[in-house]
């Protein structure tokens, strides 16, 4: 079945962003092996989705904050 709910995820080395719908208040994260594929991946979704950067994670956390793609 799936994943408790109880216990979080644990992420992978590399480079994360969060895409959600316009207006809305959750989304997914997709995560890049290299930060040049993470940002041809900003460009491709910008267009219709609300884009934020979450940075590079290692062993599970952020090495940089977050940043919210601008039109």
């Amino acid at each position: 079945m799936g994943r408790p709910p109880t216990k979080p995820t644990k992420l992978k080395d590399g480079f994360y962003l969060e895409i959600r719908n316009k207006g809305s208040k959750s989304g997914i994260k997709i995560m890049r092996e290299t930060e040049k594929a993470m940002l041809i991946a900003v460009k491709e979704y910008d267009k219709v989705k609300d884009v934020i950067i979450l940075g590079e994670f290692i062993n599970g956390k952020p090495l940089s904050k977050a940043k919210k793609k601008k039109k």
